[in-house]
This record gives structure tokens, C-alpha cells and sequence, in this order.
């Protein structure tokens, strides 16, 4: 098995378990936060995707799906252009509403076909290309990829654990 065909697989097992997180819940279980200043289904979800629709499109010199696809006059949020969710306080976590399971994970799922596209494009020497100068040493193709596959797979877990939270304590 070639090393894109693993990242291929981990970014597979990612969507996977978006939709298992998101798929069912309405607006306000998609926004409610098991404590005040927690993070909801919805905005770890949205983080997720904007940080690998960022980060990817930013790796193979793509536009970002959220920009060039109209994601982010859909979602209407109020937040900055490029706002990725990182370092957000809890008043901008609440800010990220959605009004429906659908379009969130078809935003993901838009990302998630961008981003499977530019994986098939990739040749094993393309791991090693440079791809941010700004850390020390520099962060290649490889590093970025499984750090954005890192980073989805723990906010995805994150959102089934507020799910099995929200799920039980309406039980």
C-alpha cells in the first residue's frame, strides 16, 4: 500500500464518522454545549472542515471550498472570511449555528471530495515538497497532511462524545 493510499483511507474513515456525529441532529442539538463555554456538535464539526479545507488547499494551491463553493454566505456566521475556528472564545463557538445536519455535512463532504482529488494527484516525492516555511524546520506535504488528519480525527471524537453527552442527558 502506497503512503497516499493510507492518507486516502484515514481521510475515508474521517467523513465516515462526520456524518455518524451529525447526521440526525437539528439545529439547536447541532449548537447546544453540554457546559457554558464547551464546544457543540456543529462548531467542532465546522472547525474540522475549515482546518482541512484550509490547510489543503493551502498544501496543493487550491481555493477553499468554503470561499470558491459559497459555503460561507450559506453559513452566514458573521465571522471572518478565512476564520478556521482556531483559538475561538466561547462567544464565537456560539456564533456557529447551522441550520441543518445537511448543509454542514455537505460542506465536509465537498471538502472531503477536494481534498480526495488533490490525494490522487500525489506522487510519493511530493510528501517531502515544503509547504510552510514558517515553523522550524519547515513543515513538508507529509507532516501537514497527517497533522490535518490528526487534528479531524480528535475533533470528530470529540463531537460523538457531545453527542453521547446530549443523547443521554435527554434520556
Amino acid at each position: 500500500m502506497h503512503a497516499k493510499d493510507v492518507l486516502i483511507d484515514g481521510f475515508g474513515r474521517i467523513r465516515e464518522e462526520v456524518h455518524a456525529a451529525v447526521d440526525g441532529l437539528a439545529p439547536d442539538r447541532l449548537a447546544a454545549r453540554p457546559a457554558p463555554d464547551a464546544n457543540s456538535v456543529g462548531w467542532l464539526v465546522w472547525h474540522l472542515t475549515r482546518v482541512q479545507d484550509d490547510h489543503v488547499a493551502g498544501a496543493f494551491g487550491l481555493d477553499q471550498v468554503w470561499l470558491a463553493q459559497g459555503f460561507e454566505k450559506a453559513f452566514a456566521l458573521g465571522l471572518g472570511r478565512r476564520d478556521t475556528g482556531y483559538g475561538h472564545s466561547s462567544a464565537q463557538v456560539a456564533k456557529v449555528r447551522v441550520d441543518s445536519a445537511d448543509r454542514l455535512t455537505g460542506y465536509y463532504d465537498a471538502v472531503h471530495e477536494q481534498t480526495l482529488a488533490a490525494l490522487h494527484t500525489m506522487t510519493a516525492k511530493d510528501l517531502e515538497r515544503v509547504v510552510d516555511e514558517r515553523w522550524e524546520p519547515p513543515v513538508t506535504l507529509g507532516v501537514r497532511l497527517v497533522s490535518v488528519l490528526s487534528d479531524a480525527l480528535q475533533h470528530v471524537g470529540q463531537a460523538a462524545y457531545v453527542r453521547g453527552l446530549l443523547q443521554s442527558a435527554a434520556a
